[in-house]
């Protein structure tokens, strides 16, 4: 027995520094800071836009806020919308609920693109800065000051509506965050409406910009870096109220009791004065620099779906756009010059699942239109926008199905479905896709052979290949929710046609994919939730802590 502990004890001395080692070799490496903020101006110029009416008017010219002069001197080309800008004099409406029009209408894609375009300006301040061309790529927008005066309570929560109240301004903003998240390859930012001397309504207009500032883009989960605030009203709410960088961190400081106009033009004039005005272009101007510098330093993930895993058809990218079909086809499906007749949408009726589809005159490949499909789908629910026949169609000519595809946002789940057969006896082929990076700002040729559309899981014999290409009563385009969040976003579709050659599926190696299509180009869509280290680390330790154990219990029989 003595001989035997004197062993064991011997054996755990060894064992001791084994556990050793493998703790030491599995330890955590030290968590690194956090990035310091950077306030920097950008190194290259950018292009601006500021949607706003005379307070924001008087916050660019030289000789008050001297925004516009600021922006440029930190490398930043500014242009502006007022009073009678844009598709349907929509400059004209700036309140709190006219951001649905802009954002969140049927015709926000016509008035979005001309804010992307837009090039001049619609005040007076210095531009010094030639325009670098391309789209703007920051929108900054801005209420004026009647919008301050929000009736209701507090603390109301966000009510569907268009008035100038609390719940209604919470709903609004939390509508247009779902445009905002469907452009992740642009800048908002949300200017607060200035204060004004409304001390009745002051505690109002204080808890919402509060919530802005706060609480909106937690309360909806939103996770990119493509949406910040700046609190213009508490900055003009007092001296010592202020939103800005010191001393290496982003402060929001604010007075109690000080919620209503402090900086006023006149004693009968709310609009903020040049001293105010002045003080916030000197708060304003660094936090721009390091919201923009976060923003493009973000490298967000696409969603991880099912879909992804699919084999992924054969992408080119189209740099310029030809006067007719491409050659190659073997036959056109549809050019969408017009709406055909055999167009429609369906959707998840027990669901808030929204699609519209219809071809649209915003862009196109070839000709004047595309079919536009634009869409918000409820999370486990589906929409389809199809095209169906009277009676089967033979497509045995092709080697597959081609179009032409531009997309709001990379890294988007679709679907492309087949029907095949009589309504009584109807199968459904899928190929599962995701938009690529190509697709944003322009055209991807998407190529799709027969072999990769397999038999929905729902019906007779899933998985197999479709093979009854003279048996086609209809084709769609497919989009479902995702897992546990809602996927929202426009496709434009130009051009479907049948391929007369045959189709790789081939992948690429994955530096034959980065040099093909740069992935920081078109930043994409993060996936939902966030996740700990800590599982990976769990994970390498479990296996030495397992022989660890094993050679424990060995040494104490």
């Amino acid at each position: 027995m003595k001989h035997t502990f004197k062993s064991n004890l011997s054996a755990l001395a060894r064992l001791a520094v084994l556990a050793a080692f493998f703790l030491s070799a599995w330890a955590p490496l030290p968590v690194p800071l956090a990035q310091a903020e950077n306030p920097q101006p950008p190194e290259h110029t950018v292009k601006l836009i500021f949607i706003h009416h005379s307070s924001g008017e008087n916050w660019l010219r030289d000789d008050n806020g001297g925004l516009g002069r600021a922006l440029g001197e930190n490398n930043y080309f500014v242009s502006d919308t007022n009073y009678g800008w844009g598709p349907d004099s929509i400059g004209d409406r700036t309140d709190i609920p006219n951001w649905l029009e802009w954002f969140r209408s049927e015709n926000t894609g016509r008035i979005m693109q001309a804010v992307f375009k837009e090039s001049g300006q619609n005040s007076e301040y210095t531009r010094t800065l030639s325009d670098p061309g391309g789209e703007n790529e920051i929108i900054l927008f801005k209420s004026c000051f009647p919008n301050s005066s929000l009736e209701g309570q507090p603390d109301d929560p966000p009510t569907p509506g268009s008035d100038l109240t609390v719940g209604n301004a919470k709903y609004i903003y939390n509508e247009i965050l779902k445009y905002f998240a469907t452009r992740p390859d642009k800048l908002f930012i949300v200017i607060t409406a200035p204060p004004n001397s409304d001390s009745d309504l002051a505690a109002n207009a204080r808890a919402f910009n509060n919530w802005l500032m706060n609480d909106w883009l937690r309360q909806n989960n939103y996770t990119l870096a493509n949406v910040a605030v700046f609190d213009f009203y508490n900055v003009l709410t007092g001296p010592d109220n202020h939103h800005r960088f010191k001393d290496g961190k982003i402060e929001h400081v604010t007075q109690p009791g000080k919620n209503s106009a402090y900086y006023r033009s006149a004693s009968d004039d709310d609009h903020p004065s040049a001293k105010g005005n002045r003080k916030a272009t000197e708060e304003f101007v660094p936090l721009l620099n390091i919201f923009y510098h976060r923003w493009k330093a973000s490298a967000p993930a696409q969603p991880t779906t099912a879909e992804n895993t699919a084999p992924a058809p054969q992408v080119t990218e189209v740099a310029n756009a030809p006067e007719a079909p491409a050659p190659g086809s073997a036959g056109l499906l549809a050019s969408f010059e017009g709406r055909p007749d055999n167009l429609a949408s369906y959707s998840d009726e027990t669901t808030v699942t929204k699609i519209h589809c219809a071809p649209s005159d915003e862009v196109a490949y070839a000709g004047v239109s595309a079919l536009k499909i634009e869409f918000e789908v409820a999370a486990g629910s589906w929409s389809t926008c199809a095209l169906s026949y009277d009676s089967t169609q033979d497509w045995s000519s092709g080697q597959g199905l081609a179009f032409y595809l531009r997309a709001s946002r990379a890294g988007l789940p679709y679907n492309v479905i087949l029907y095949v057969g009589p309504p009584d006896r109807q199968e459904t082929y899928l190929f599962h896709a995701t938009t690529p990076p190509g697709s944003v700002g322009g055209w991807a040729l998407v190529e799709i052979p027969w072999s990769e559309f397999r038999r929905a899981d729902w019906e007779a014999d899933p998985g197999t290949v479709f093979e009854k290409q003279k048996q086609v009563a209809g084709m769609a385009f497919g989009i479902d929710g995702l897992a546990e969040v809602a996927n929202a976003g426009t496709l434009w579709v130009d051009n479907l046609q049948l391929s007369n050659e045959e189709v790789s599926t081939e992948q690429p190696t994955s530096s034959q994919a980065t040099e093909a299509i740069p992935p920081t180009d078109q930043p994409t869509v993060p996936q939902s939730g966030g996740g700990s280290s800590l599982p990976c680390l769990g994970g390498a330790l479990a296996p030495g802590m397992l022989l660890l154990a094993w050679l424990l219990s060995r040494a104490l029989r």
